[in-house]
């Protein structure tokens, strides 16, 4: 289990508050599928993701990118228990859909760097830290169900 200090939780915490969902998870999904292209293969319901254009713009991507950072949520409020929080998803992921859980951590990259991105000024290299932290310990969630 990561620990995490009252000062990582609170930096967490503060600058989750801030986070516009809708605009950052379908940011945060495009940037995905868009630097790492096979990660596509799962969302060929979304229609045309045949260009960065295409995927940034799809109303599919960006819907799905909020429900992402929704359920990304439940970390921040519930980061003493990652992974009975995100139990339910990784059986998902593992077993339903075969999801290869090293794209949790490439996920994990993309919503540092979304953040980075918005928050420039507010993203220390300490408030970074504990992203990566929190975004390490949430993709070692999500697979934790792996065989």
């Amino acid at each position: 289990m990561v620990h995490f200090t009252t000062e990582e939780k609170s930096a967490i915490t503060s600058l989750w508050a801030k986070v516009n969902v809708e605009v950052a998870g379908g940011e945060i999904l495009g940037r995905l599928l868009v630097v790492y292209p096979w990660t596509q293969r799962f969302f060929d319901s979304f229609g045309n993701l045949s260009s960065e254009t295409a995927i940034m713009g799809n109303p599919k991507v960006k819907a799905h990118g909020k429900q992402v950072l929704n359920s990304f949520g439940n970390a921040v409020k519930h980061m003493d228990d990652l992974k009975g929080t995100f139990s339910h998803l990784s059986e998902l992921h593992c077993d339903r859909l075969h999801v290869d859980p090293e794209n949790f951590k490439l996920l994990g990259n993309m919503i540092v760097i979304v953040l980075a991105t918005q928050f420039s000024r507010e993203f220390t290299p300490q408030m970074q830290a504990a992203w990566q932290k929190l975004t390490t310990a949430v993709a070692n969630a999500l697979a934790y169900k792996y065989h």
